[in-house]
């Protein structure tokens, strides 16, 4: 039996596994891919994300692999522009999701974890008492087995199977966002800024990639069915072609991956464990892509949780005290930053409210360039 067990080996899963591992403990990772895969995001660690993981691990081979993240370029209409860096030197970092996560992975592995790749987790094992016992797995060749572990993490993502099957998270009514996003190449004036150019009807996500190529998404509340769109593709080029600011710089560009389409993007969770069970990452609660935060509040969590590990394999904490524990430490260490980002979240659904930023903008762009500091975590949020 394994100590612990982690469905989804993305950021969050990745980390936990290398703490767990150097801490001695069994270590299982499961992930439905065959790694390195593609994987739809923003494709940027902010400078918070990357001082949190240089905490733990040599970075330099990493940053190797991407491209330096010096601000943030933010656009309204009505041709607002302002341009922010985090300053002092700081940067984040602009890298693809395979690279990132195989990365991470190979870590972990390194450090003793066990990675099973292509083998889907379908859901717990139930001890009989309501406490997860481990996950029932269903690999490449379609036979299910279980496999049992003191402890299971969820970290398979904003739709985790286990969380879902323990009844802690949903979908709430509103907002409800989608987001079609594809690469292109050549795409004109990339720099080291990443991008985010808000509309009335959403906003346009843009980063550049380390090998000269731009990941573009666009989010917006136009319905879509599960399966996504009819033409999403087209639907991402037609609101590249007619944006002022985008339009001219992606004229000559062509899309060199297939589209991908998610949606509704936002969940919520009301609690964020069981017995045996922990939720990591966005398992434990997604809000939006928009402040490009994600893996740094990801990795955060993944702290949490293997905090929270120890507490109840070496202290012997009862389950549901760790649990707790963990729920409370969650909501104090990212109550403020999650509050700035529904704050972001709520104006950017309201065209009035985009309005009023872009003419705020104009007047009081030093406070524009302060809240794209608060977004990158290179400042606290209560700046």
């Amino acid at each position: 039996m394994d100590d612990i067990v982690i469905a989804g080996g993305g950021p969050a899963g990745g980390l936990a596994a290398w703490l767990l591992a150097r801490r001695g403990y069994r270590v299982t990772v499961f992930d439905r891919a065959r790694f390195p895969r593609p994987k739809l995001c923003g494709d940027t660690v902010n400078p918070g994300g990357m001082a949190l993981l240089a905490r733990h691990l040599d970075v330099a081979s990493l940053r190797a692999e991407g491209h330096p993240i010096d601000g943030m370029l933010i656009t309204g209409p009505s041709g607002v522009a302002v341009r922010g860096t985090y300053g002092d030197g700081v940067s984040g970092l602009g890298i693809t999701r395979d690279r990132l996560d195989a990365w991470l992975m190979t870590r972990a592995c390194e450090a003793g974890a066990r990675f099973v790749e292509e083998t889907t987790v379908l859901g717990p094992i139930d001890a009989g008492d309501g406490t997860v016992a481990g996950v029932m797995v269903r690999d490449a060749a379609g036979k299910s087995s279980a496999w049992p572990a003191r402890v299971t993490l969820a970290a398979d993502g904003r739709r985790s199977r286990l969380a879902q099957s323990r009844g802690l998270t949903r979908v709430p009514r509103r907002p409800r966002r989608w987001v079609v996003g594809a690469y292109f190449d050549p795409v004109d004036g990339l720099s080291r800024l990443g991008e985010m150019h808000v509309r009335r009807d959403g906003y346009l996500g843009v980063a550049p990639t380390s090998d000269g190529r731009a990941n573009a998404c666009f989010v917006t509340t136009r319905e879509a069915t599960p399966d996504g769109w009819e033409h999403p593709m087209a639907l991402l080029t037609a609101a590249l072609d007619r944006d002022p600011v985008l339009g001219p710089r992606f004229r000559r560009a062509r899309p060199v991956t297939p589209p991908v389409v998610l949606g509704p993007l936002a969940v919520d969770a009301r609690a964020v464990a069981a017995p045996g069970l922990f939720l990591v990452g966005d398992a434990a609660g997604f809000v939006d892509p928009m402040t490009g935060d994600g893996i740094h509040l990801a990795w955060q969590g993944a702290e949490l949780a293997v905090d929270a590990v120890r507490r109840l394999l070496e202290e012997g904490q009862p389950a549901s005290e760790a649990g707790d524990a963990y729920g409370r430490a969650l909501a104090g260490r990212l109550a403020l930053k999650r509050a700035f980002d529904r704050s972001l979240r709520l104006l950017v659904g309201v065209p009035a409210a985009v309005t009023a930023a872009a003419h705020m903008a104009r007047v009081w762009p030093g406070a524009f360039r302060t809240l794209i500091r608060v977004a990158g975590d290179a400042v606290p949020a209560r700046s």
